[in-house]
């Protein structure tokens, strides 16, 4: 990717559209500090990120992918992940926004669950819910999405589609 000047509106929605290996990933991994830009520089609210405490930057964005990172924890650890203070009650009510607890419900122990290395036990809408609720309880004002619906059912498509629309209310999304 070279000279590319992108610019956003708070609070509104923008979508980068390209054939499969043009930087779309590559801009969404930018805005986190995945890595660093080898030149020029990203300014968030006229803050240039590099200037930024990474730990700050990163408070302030959720990403949900398509490659989800789970723990072989319980279902209550991975989603709390987000937010560790969170209460018993935040973490349901994430849940309840990104349409995971009628399958968290479901499971042997519910929200106790071991899921196994990378969710191994979880399908893969399972996962994305997951994931939802991660960026619902970390409340966070910049949502970067990169290809969540990949690779799924059109059933968990929908279910998928309807908790990000609830996630990116008013809040900059990518």
């Amino acid at each position: 990717i070279s000279e590319i000047n992108i610019s956003i509106n708070g609070g509104s929605t923008a979508a980068l559209v390209g054939h499969s290996g043009a930087g779309k990933s590559t801009i969404i991994n930018l805005l986190p500090r995945f890595y660093d830009p080898t030149n020029g520089n990203i300014f968030i609210d006229d803050q240039n990120i590099s200037e930024v405490k990474l730990s700050s930057l990163r408070k302030n964005i959720s990403l949900v992918s398509q490659d989800i990172i789970l723990f072989d924890e319980s279902v209550r650890a991975n989603i709390a992940y987000a937010n560790n203070s969170a209460s018993e009650e935040e973490v349901i009510k994430a849940c309840e926004f990104a349409a995971a607890d009628e399958f968290i419900k479901k499971l042997p122990d519910n929200y106790e669950t071991m899921i196994g290395e990378n969710g191994v036990k979880l399908s893969g809408g399972e996962k994305q819910r997951i994931s939802i609720a991660r960026a619902f309880l970390r409340k966070s004002k910049i949502i970067l999405l990169d290809e969540p619906t990949s690779s799924l059912d059109s059933e968990t498509e929908n279910k998928i589609q309807l908790a990000l629309k609830k996630l990116t209310e008013n809040k900059t999304t990518i």
